[in-house]
């Protein structure tokens, strides 16, 4: 071959793969707070969207620090996606630090937030950033369901090219929660009504009590960022003796040590792990929403029901 030859066959391979680089680069860039939000977006935002997640697997949003690499991703970004409910306290200081023009979704907008009692609003005498609002909307499967609504409908706004894509994935996704839902109440109607209480380590679960008739006790409040008080602990362990509470739970994002105590000085039996504010990591048992509600329903009722 000649060297004409050689230069017109590799500028013709180069032509012919500009239109997929550009398609890559033209995907919306958008920033997602926590690993089930990006979940949730991935799933409604298919291949017309790229995906950045601030805090990963198995990552405890409550503590997270923001780096200079945060407020970076979020410059780039058109959409940044937020649960809101108090669960991002660092979330403002990192928008203004970060200078972005991109759009601030809430994705819980339309859903009425749980009341914390008073006794859960400061846990071992301490406030926390989520005073009197319980952020984990997503632990119920009706609630997923207007976070799934507020994406599609932001992603349309801002890419109305792929309105079709995004109102399709969003009805394939939905049938999908329904499915799933399906499974939980299914798994619970298992579990005797007596049986249904149990010990996490922090009050993320209240939403997924609420509507599925289940009761969670927690020595932390809603924020694993402070840490349960002696009485807090010694209340519980009262607690689970009188009632008989047959089983605890650890959490991926909390330390094991709370809850083995508890199961040391009660007898009641370490039910497993369950995720709560994180999903697992790729190839884990939660790596995606709906796997992570369909391990939480199987851990609870294997527990519950032997």
């Amino acid at each position: 071959m000649s060297i004409r030859r050689t230069i017109f066959v590799l500028c013709a391979a180069i032509a012919s793969a500009l239109p997929s680089v550009a398609q890559a680069q033209e995907k919306l860039p958008v920033v997602a707070t926590f690993s089930i939000l990006s979940d949730f977006v991935k799933n409604i935002g298919g291949d017309r969207v790229s995906v950045t997640t601030l805090v990963g697997p198995n990552g405890d949003i409550h503590v997270y620090q923001p780096s200079p690499a945060d407020a970076k991703k979020l410059a780039n970004a058109r959409i940044v996606f937020v649960n809101g409910f108090k669960l991002e306290g660092w979330m403002d200081r990192l928008v203004k630090a970060s200078g972005t023009k991109a759009s601030v979704i809430v994705a819980t907008k339309g859903i009425k937030p749980r009341e914390m009692a008073d006794d859960d609003d400061a846990k071992g005498g301490q406030a926390h950033e989520h005073a009197g609002v319980d952020p984990h909307a997503w632990q119920s499967i009706a609630n997923a369901r207007v976070y799934v609504a507020n994406i599609r409908d932001a992603l349309v706004a801002a890419d109305p090219g792929g309105k079709e894509t995004y109102e399709k994935n969003t009805a394939d996704y939905l049938a999908k929660l329904a499915a799933v839902e399906t499974e939980v109440k299914d798994g619970i109607a298992k579990i005797p009504a007596a049986r249904r209480r149990i010990i996490t380590t922090h009050d993320a679960f209240g939403y997924f009590g609420a509507a599925y008739g289940f009761e969670f006790i927690a020595p932390q409040g809603v924020s694993t960022e402070t840490e349960a008080s002696a009485q807090d602990v010694a209340k519980i362990i009262r607690q689970i003796k009188a009632q008989k509470i047959p089983a605890v739970f650890l959490e991926n994002v909390s330390d094991p040590r709370l809850v083995q105590r508890i199961a040391d000085e009660t007898g009641a039996k370490i039910g497993g792990t369950i995720y709560s504010d994180a999903l697992s990591a790729e190839g884990g048992p939660a790596s995606t929403y709906i796997d992570m509600m369909r391990h939480n329903i199987r851990q609870l009722a294997a527990a519950l029901t032997s």
